[in-house]
């Protein structure tokens, strides 16, 4: 009896796609994703803030977000006027919450801090808010 299985895809950085939901001070690139022909009910790519940098405030509505924190430093801060604050380091697991406002802080002047991302939905959603959310 022959049973006939999906294929599993290997996406190598060379083919990451930047083509999808971005907020600004960041890069996020899908790896797993439709638009990479993967069909899949999660999401998985990489997001980078440069050194110094920050993102806008967002959020990922019904989304929940796990990302791992490949290399780099960085304070997330979160909330309805941004009022927590958390630090993560390379070795770092985060849980982002579906719905939650926040953005991402590089303390570093040297370093860029890097994540692999894993989304709930297949499709990233990323909603900017305005800078005048937070005082």
């Amino acid at each position: 009896m022959v049973t006939e299985y999906p294929p599993i895809r290997i996406v190598s950085p060379p083919d990451f796609d930047p083509g999808t939901e971005q907020t600004s001070g960041s890069v996020r690139l899908a790896a797993v994703a439709p638009q990479r022909g993967i069909q899949s009910t999660l999401w998985g790519g990489l997001f980078e803030v440069e050194p110094g940098a920050r993102t806008g405030i967002h959020h990922h509505g019904e989304q929940q977000t796990i990302a791992y924190v490949l290399s780099g430093l960085c304070e997330v801060r979160w909330g309805a006027k941004g009022e927590y604050a958390g630090h993560a380091k390379a070795g770092d697991f985060i849980h982002v919450p579906a719905f939650v406002p926040h953005m991402e802080i590089n303390p570093s002047d040297f370093e860029a801090f890097r994540w692999v991302v894993v989304r709930s939905t297949s499709t990233p959603i990323v909603i900017n808010l305005p800078d005048q959310t937070w005082p």
